[in-house]
């Protein structure tokens, strides 16, 4: 049976395009290690690759990207909200998916798996029913203070980020970020500093910011 595959770097990445024949379906997904429906998502996938036969060569292949660490892939593939799916036969963008509903990535990988005549088969309703339901998230309140992280639901269960920490009202936090995002002509939210950026979207986009002279 297939698997879902960690991809760690971008020469892992084209050297796995590369490996891939023309008439393979690639199902990639991009992802955080902090956001819950991700998590959940990779279950999705998991299961939904086992139901796949592992083929040689494959017709179907599962991997995944961490869309932080390797923001020139997420770049290239739209990537602005996490989980993040795309399918790609022959180096074209068949479909793309924002959000983590099952159903909807079931029924878009078994629609284009077999698209072109392979022997692939999609899940079975008993397989289908082993794949875990949408896992439905709503804001919290985020901490104000270094550490604090903004929620955002994009898309359905999309996320662009997460907390874990408790806050004052809704009111009360909309009020202190009003007033830090009017401290400064120009404000950036992200992850670490700009001597540390701790993500790959925070160290480009601070790398542009220099670039232009932007304090």
């Amino acid at each position: 049976m297939s698997t879902l595959n960690e991809i760690t770097s971008e020469a892992d990445f084209n050297g796995h395009l590369s490996s891939l024949p023309p008439s393979a379906l690639l199902v990639l997904s991009f992802h955080t290690p902090w956001a819950a429906p991700c998590t959940q998502m990779r279950t999705v996938l998991s299961t939904l690759a086992s139901t796949y036969p592992a083929n040689t060569p494959p017709s179907i292949s599962f991997v995944s990207v961490n869309a932080e660490e390797l923001p020139d892939i997420s770049e290239q593939y739209d990537v602005t909200a996490v989980p993040f799916l795309v399918l790609i036969r022959d180096g074209t963008v068949l479909q793309s998916i924002s959000g983590s509903d099952p159903a909807k990535v079931c029924d878009a990988v078994e629609s284009h798996a077999g698209s072109r005549g392979t022997s692939t088969t999609g899940p079975t309703n008993s397989e289908r029913q082993s794949i875990p339901p949408p896992l439905h998230t709503t804001p919290r309140k985020a901490a104000v203070g270094a550490n604090a992280a903004a929620v955002d639901t994009s898309g359905v269960n999309g996320v662009s980020v997460s907390s874990d920490q408790t806050s004052p009202s809704r009111d009360e936090l909309f009020a202190r970020l009003a007033e830090l995002v009017k401290a400064a002509p120009v404000m950036l939210f992200m992850k670490g500093t700009p001597s540390a950026p701790q993500c790959g979207f925070s160290r480009r986009l601070v790398g542009l910011l220099r670039e232009n002279g932007v304090k």
